[in-house]
């Protein structure tokens, strides 16, 4: 059984994260202050599209699959459990369930990668500001 660090305890409120996503997370980040905007861990992990720009031509290539390949295939299967049909409603579903919603015969695999980089992001997030997770913070930011 995987010990809990205390670091990743905040990290394991998020449906779909368990002690083994949240404790690697903790130790392949190392310091959360490494990135000075959370939005970049996803590039250190590996979850953002490569590109190949020339002129007017900017191809859609698949993920880069840089950094740590475990840290990426437990983000992305923590990313599957929640694009489930019967996991939790929460921000992270609802991003995956809008992109999936696009159509395409790959839509849902774009949409779990997409899924899965929002999820890192997230975790940096609550990791760095020492807050507790809350799913529908979209819902209560429109209703006041």
């Amino acid at each position: 059984m995987v010990t809990a660090l205390p670091e990743s305890k905040r990290l394991m409120q998020i449906p779909g994260v368990g002690a083994l996503s949240a404790v690697s997370f903790v130790l392949t980040i190392d310091d959360p202050w490494r990135f000075k905007d959370p939005r970049d861990v996803g590039a250190y992990l590996g979850l953002v599209p490569k590109r190949d720009q020339s002129g007017e031509i900017d191809k859609q290539l698949p993920i880069s699959k840089a950094g740590n390949r475990q840290m990426r295939t437990l983000l992305v299967q923590c990313a599957q459990y929640i694009m489930r049909s019967n996991s939790p409603d929460c921000d992270l579903k609802r991003h995956g369930e809008h992109i999936a919603a696009r159509g395409g015969r790959i839509a849902k695999r774009k949409a779990i990668i997409a899924v899965a980089r929002k999820l890192s992001v997230t975790m940096l997030t609550i990791w760095q500001r020492q807050i507790e997770y809350q799913p529908l913070v979209a819902i209560k930011a429109n209703a006041v």
